[in-house]
């Protein structure tokens, strides 16, 4: 988030005009011309940069403007900072044809270096080569005093990055000795500092003090990142980039198809003797440039990880300690993916560190790399894994949710190795409840990478209960709140309460012994397949009603909805009838069993709706299978209040699939069941409309329990007399003061309309079976569409033929 100054400074460069900008740049123009490279220039550039890059629009600047930039950038009496400014606005707005650059003449590193990275954003592929070319010749050559190669190692990272087949097989051969060199041969001394003799002596030379390690130890082995001085040498610099760049560099020049091969042809017998001699046994000197790389890598890794183990001075180095643990891990597991021999190295080690980490929270991150290095090697060496993943999917979860930057990290581990942990490891889908807090505590950050992952956690022996957990999100992220309140809450606040005490708050509920069952539920760690959710559960969403204006409850919110709609779209993928059986009976139990948000509930219902079609599309049976269910929720008025909607889809669902065209097992006796019980709920919501018992209804449930009588009726002709009959008396009901005052006349004329069509239909039952019950050929969308077909004809011909009879129409 930004601070209301920085957003307005970003408000004005996206909305500045061009004629605005151009009168602008014409001022810094005049500045630049008279090299006045001052303070004001200065804070006209840093502007001018905000306004070409506020915006994904390019902002169009003239080109004697820009041939002014260059030519400052290009000026030996131009400050660094002036230089960076130039070189920033130059390659926002490559890459353009009006940038005209070259290095040709250009002898500094620092100027070279930034002239460089204009010309790679430029996008030429001749001018990466050429880039390339320079920089490996001034690797080779001896540079003049003063100059350094610090400045063109980011150039090259970035060279490997976008252009990588700019370099040569020489050129990378000469990079990877220079790269072994930095990495394991920089000096152990600190750089020499000149300190002053006093007022009557000469300046004398302080002689370098030894580098020390990050617990203050003077350090007895080679120089990495973690190694300590008040001042650092040139080859110290060049250490600390080249393990900077290291990995990005192996990925892309590390793979070797002949030690590849040579790897594959590798018996698994003979395999871990080889690994043991490996590096050991072989003159360091004698191996290729890119092997001898990967060996002072994995050793450099190796050294890193010994010195993450020491206790640091200050927070600034432990914080360093644990970024250079993942990334020496996330190296060793690019060495071994290129040479085998050095995974039965590296896997004996990284054990020992595991069970390290494992007792330091704090170290918990560093985790992800191990477990990754696992996941790509323990096949291979036969080791078991097991405890790595349990140890990742159940504690990591439920104790370090609060933290963003791991659950992004977690959540993109998973997604990536989805495929690996369904097919081998049980424990990944079981433990959906632990991964679940990550998303309802960072819920924005994180809703598009699990969209991606949700399918993975999906199977049929979780479907019910991830579909209990994605509704209950915002319980969860409110649990989650309250616990994480409560560790940083005073003694006195940790104290249970007396069970007689009835909570007045969720907090007080949280250390209540009689919701003290129901949390743990909400929070466990892994899935339940045996337990069904508690009947109190009911209780717990109530109580965490005062919960539903916290900003993480209220973003989960908006977040169950879009889950919802991917979680049906996967479960219609696999679902059988017996699922779906399942699946409908939940819609039923858990459309009154809600978080008591009323948007929530309407978004919830709403999908709800649309995914019971859906299922019963896929299984029509199940309105048969669970006819007597159904009926119990249909026959039930109060299912009305707050779901109204689903309530209507599934008065239309019966109407549609109860057939025997659907199910050879649907019999007249089940039609009439379900038609006595719907009568009379219609019955009961137009005839005793002003009883205080019963809920208003929307016109659209009136008219779809209509028509849903009707269809029953034209499969059970018995029941036409009785539809005709009720259908008859609508006109002095839906005409009634009390009717037109409660719906209005346009909704009730509607209801009207819709009787009178339904009257006609049943009065030629043939014509009745074809619109209401119309096999699949009637089906087809055209029969809806097209105005010529049976359909709209025949609907047409019996309105026609019997409305002038019937006295019944509207108006």
């Amino acid at each position: 988030m930004f601070t209301a100054g920085a957003e307005n400074y970003l408000r004005q460069a996206r909305e500045i005009q061009d004629e605005e900008l151009q009168k602008f740049c014409v001022r810094i123009a005049a500045f630049l011309q008279q090299q006045d490279l001052g303070s004001e220039t200065v804070d006209n550039l840093q502007r001018l940069y905000l306004i070409a890059s506020a915006t994904k629009y390019d902002k169009k600047l003239e080109r004697k403007f820009l041939e002014h930039l260059q030519c400052v950038l290009c000026l030996p009496k131009a400050s660094l900072q002036v230089q960076v400014l130039c070189t920033a606005i130059l390659r926002e707005v490559s890459p353009s044809e009006l940038v005209t650059l070259s290095f040709d003449q250009i002898h500094d590193t620092k100027l070279l270096s930034l002239v460089s990275s204009i010309l790679l954003a430029q996008g030429c592929n001749n001018n990466a080569l050429t880039i390339g070319n320079r920089i490996a010749k001034m690797m080779e050559s001896r540079l003049p005093e003063g100059q350094s190669l610090r400045h063109l190692l980011p150039v090259l990272s970035k060279l490997t990055n976008v252009f990588p087949a700019s370099l040569s097989d020489d050129q990378t051969n000469l990079i990877n000795k220079k790269l072994v060199d930095w990495l394991r041969y920089a000096s152990i001394h600190q750089g020499i500092g000149q300190l002053s003799g006093g007022f009557f002596s000469s300046p004398r030379t302080k002689l370098p003090g030894p580098i020390t390690e990050v617990d203050g130890a003077i350090a007895t082995d080679f120089f990495t990142v973690l190694s300590i001085g008040h001042r650092y040498t040139e080859d110290q610099w060049l250490n600390m980039q080249a393990f900077s760049m290291l990995r990005k560099w192996l990925l892309c020049y590390g793979t070797d198809s002949t030690s590849t091969a040579n790897s594959d042809d590798k018996s698994e017998v003979d395999g871990s003797v080889m690994s043991m001699v490996s590096a050991t046994s072989t003159s360091s000197r004698l191996l290729p440039p890119k092997e001898r790389l990967r060996e002072k890598a994995f050793e450099y890794c190796q050294r890193l990880i010994d010195q993450s183990n020491r206790k640091a001075v200050k927070k600034s180095d432990a914080d360093l300690q644990k970024a250079c643990l993942i990334e020496a891990v996330s190296i060793m597991d690019i060495v071994c993916r290129q040479d085998c021999s050095y995974v039965y190295r590296a896997l004996s080690f990284l054990k020992t560190v595991h069970v390290r980490i494992c007792q330091d929270l704090t170290l918990a991150p560093a985790l992800l790399p191990i477990a990754q290095f696992f996941l790509n090697h323990s096949e291979m060496a036969a080791v078991d894994a097991e405890a790595v993943y349990r140890h990742l999917f159940t504690r990591i979860p439920a104790e370090l949710f609060y933290q963003p930057l791991l659950a992004f990290e977690f959540i993109h581990f998973c997604r990536n190795n989805a495929r690996f942990f369904v097919q081998n490891i049980g424990l990944f889908r079981r433990s959906f409840p632990n991964l679940l807090k990550f998303l309802a505590w960072n819920s924005p950050g994180l809703v598009s990478d699990f969209v991606e992952f949700l399918p993975s956690l999906i199977g049929p022996d979780t479907v019910i209960e991830i579909f209990h957990s994605l509704l209950d999100l915002p319980c969860l992220a409110a649990a989650l709140e309250l616990q994480h309140r409560s560790r940083s809450a005073p003694a006195s606040e940790k104290v249970l309460m007396e069970s007689a005490v009835h909570p007045a708050s969720s907090m007080e509920a949280f250390r209540h012994p009689h919701y003290g069952s129901l949390f743990q539920y909400l929070l466990r760690r892994e899935a339940r397949p045996g337990d069904t959710v508690d009947s109190k559960f009911h209780l717990l969403r109530q109580i965490l009603g005062d919960m539903a204006g916290c900003p993480r409850v209220m973003q989960c919110i908006e977040t169950v909805p879009v889950l919802l709609q991917l979680f049906f779209k996967v479960v219609a993928e696999f679902a059988d009838g017996v699922l779906i059986n399942q699946l409908v009976l939940v819609l039923l139990d858990r459309s009154s069993q809600l978080y008591s948000v009323p948007k929530f509930q309407t978004d919830v219902h709403r999908v709800m709706s649309s995914q019971l079609l859906s299922l019963c599309k896929l299984h029509p049976s199940v309105i048969v299978e669970q006819s007597k269910e159904l009926l119990e929720f249909s026959g039930t008025v109060t299912n009305i209040q707050n779901k109204e909607t689903f309530f209507t889809y599934v008065v239309w669902a019966i109407g549609e699939y109860l057939s025997v065209s659907y199910d050879k097992r649907c019999t007249v006796d089940q039609i009439n069941k379900f038609f006595e019980v719907l009568e009379a709920l219609l019955f009961e919501i137009t005839q005793l409309r002003s009883s205080a018992g019963v809920p208003k209804c929307s016109p659209r449930l009136i008219t779809v329990l209509m028509t849903t009588l009707t269809k029953l009726a034209s499969r059970s002709q018995d029941l036409i007399p009785r539809v005709l009959l009720y259908l008859s008396k609508m006109r002095s009901c839906v005409q009634s003061s009390a009717m037109i005052s409660m719906y209005g006349e346009e909704d009730s004329e509607e209801v009207l309309i819709r009787a009178a069509e339904l009257m006609n239909l049943l009065k030629m039952p043939n014509v009745a079976q074809f619109v209401l019950s119309p096999s699949a050929e009637v089906n087809n969308v055209r029969y809806h569409r097209d105005a010529n077909v049976s359909l709209p004809l025949a609907m047409r011909t019996v309105t026609q033929l019997l409305q002038k009879d019937s006295g019944f129409g509207p108006g």
